[in-house]
């Protein structure tokens, strides 16, 4: 199973804009209908547009602005999220959440001898520990470290199976 995320917030802001848009015509209609002033002039609107050029900065950058706008919402609907259920060995349409798989290797990296605090990366095909350890001599740690997150991953059994990064960083000095 492959879930990736879903595209709600670009589609919450356009929905938005939209809304915002029907509402503030619906009101100028409504106030048009019971002859009161409406809050938007359609002559004053027309006036400024007849008046504004084509060479003119202003319909230059609002085009720029608009047209930057749709790429961006558009590279948010093409483009894959990261997934959020990632695949798992065995049955079809198992996973692991993000989430849970990397408390789970960050566990695992945190139960080695020497480590005090272990922060975990999760990519598709890597996973970076970056683990605090109080010992002045290091040697050793990293593979320990290493070993336990792969014994791990091999319990989990993901599709990709990642490769593993350890980086160490001793809390004290060797002086």
């Amino acid at each position: 199973m492959k879930r990736r995320p879903r595209r709600s917030t670009p589609a919450v802001l356009v929905a938005l804009v939209l809304l915002a848009g029907c509402v503030l015509a619906g009101v100028v209609a409504v106030q048009l209908i019971l002859g009161q002033a409406p809050w938007i002039s359609y002559a004053d609107v027309a006036g400024r547009l007849h008046a504004t050029r084509w060479n003119d900065l202003a319909p230059a950058l609002v085009g720029a602005a608009t047209g930057v706008l749709g790429l961006v919402l558009l590279a948010a609907a093409i483009l894959p999220g990261e997934l959020v259920v990632l695949p798992l060995q065995g049955e079809t349409g198992s996973g692991a959440s993000r989430r849970s798989y990397r408390s789970t290797l960050r566990v695992a990296a945190s139960d080695v001898d020497g480590v005090s605090r272990a922060e975990l990366k999760v990519g598709r095909r890597k996973v970076v520990a970056r683990v605090r350890t109080a010992r002045t001599n290091t040697e050793g740690l990293s593979d320990a470290v290493r070993t336990a997150i792969q014994r791990r991953l091999a319990q989990i059994a993901p599709v990709p199976v990642p490769a593993v990064r350890v980086r160490i960083t001793s809390t004290r000095s060797t002086s």
